[in-house]
């Protein structure tokens, strides 16, 4: 059963040195911040971030931020298909969660390590219309 797509980032001889992964994901409007869900149907479509990993000898080179606007990309060509309103990730610490934040990821009430982002938002970003981070 096929419940997400990992997309990998190697070097020439094969060895993996980054990776993430996309689900389909629905996110509940009630469960958003106030400025994120309204106008939004009660079950909102969305795009999950499952996984995002950077070996750590690859760490502050900027190739994190290059994986997510990778990750990102990917998302929003599964957006355009399914129609998905947001992006969804669940950071793995309080380290990981600023970094969404600073790429203008949002947390959701109550859970600081869970944070969303609209796909318009990401759209336009990509298109060179906004800030990404």
């Amino acid at each position: 059963m096929r419940t997400a797509r990992t997309f990998v980032w190697h070097t020439g001889d094969q060895i993996v040195v980054a990776y993430f992964s996309l689900a389909a994901h629905l996110v509940v409007r009630a469960d958003l911040p106030p400025k994120i869900g309204p106008g939004s149907p009660d079950a909102i479509p969305a795009v999950l971030l499952a996984r995002l990993a950077l070996d750590r000898s690859l760490h502050g080179q900027g190739l994190g931020g290059e994986l997510l606007l990778n990750a990102l990309s990917r998302a929003m060509q599964a957006s355009n298909v399914a129609a998905a309103r947001l992006v969804v990730v669940n950071a793995i610490d309080e380290a990981a969660a600023a970094s969404y934040e600073y790429h203008r990821f949002i947390a959701v009430p109550g859970n600081r390590q869970r944070l969303v982002q609209k796909t318009s938002d990401i759209a336009a970003a990509l298109d060179g219309e906004g800030p990404i981070g």
